[in-house]
């Protein structure tokens, strides 16, 4: 197991954002953090109210996004545009090229939410937009896939061989993660004990196909895992 801890991470302070990188990314540049298989992008963001990131492209990558919370306006150049909030998962494959913008939708609240980048398995796709919410119910204390190459169990399909699973964890909560190739663990909030390290809000770990993976929450909160091919 290799931890990344979160006062390891890149940060930037925009003002407007605030944004930690667990791995290499815009002005951050970090060798031995480049990404972890298909996993390219971990950005933790907190918009202020009524800023955002403006129009802007992208190509060839599956673009992820996560509300933890507030409001994030989504539009784009495929005609969508939508509003997320807690538990919702938003999909863009940038594919060929798409052009969007991200906003916080309340002029009011901050928006707190993960921007996750995967490396698509084909590039030159036709770009695509899908987005899901996910109920507590079916976060709490288990593990709910809500990202899946063939879209498996209404979760949202994605363009590489990659499984996304989803857990609200109260303390005591014993969850045996599913089976996993190799692994990244991300602690979104909260404090979990994973294979006898103590892993907190914003830390992470990679394990490899051979690691059995043991997770007892110890503080209330919210992990995500990572399968990776």
């Amino acid at each position: 197991m290799q931890i990344r801890r979160s006062n390891e991470r890149g940060y930037a302070d925009h003002g407007w954002l605030r944004s930690y990188h667990t791995f290499s990314f815009a002005n951050y540049m970090d060798p031995n953090h480049m990404g972890f298989r298909a996993l390219r992008v971990i950005n933790e963001d907190r918009v202020t109210p009524g800023n955002g990131f403006g129009a802007h492209p992208h190509r060839d990558m599956e673009i992820l996004s996560y509300a933890l919370e507030g409001e994030m306006e989504h539009r784009d150049n495929m005609g969508n545009g939508e509003v997320m909030r807690p538990g919702d998962v938003q999909r863009m494959s940038a594919g060929t090229g798409v052009l969007h913008s991200e906003f916080n939708h309340s002029k009011e609240n901050g928006l707190h939410f993960l921007q996750i980048w995967i490396q698509p398995a084909k590039r030159g796709i036709t770009p695509s937009y899908e987005q899901k919410h996910f109920p507590v119910s079916e976060r709490q204390s288990q593990w709910r896939l809500v990202v899946s190459q063939e879209g498996r169990e209404g979760s949202v399909s994605i363009n590489q061989d990659v499984n996304l699973y989803a857990s609200l964890l109260s303390p005591g909560d014993q969850v045996a993660p599913p089976a996993t190739r190799y692994a990244w663990l991300h602690v979104v909030k909260g404090a979990v004990e994973v294979n006898g390290e103590t892993l907190s809000t914003g830390d992470a770990a990679a394990f490899t196909p051979e690691e059995v993976i043991t997770l007892t929450c110890k503080e209330a909160g919210e992990v995500l895992l990572f399968d990776l091919a």
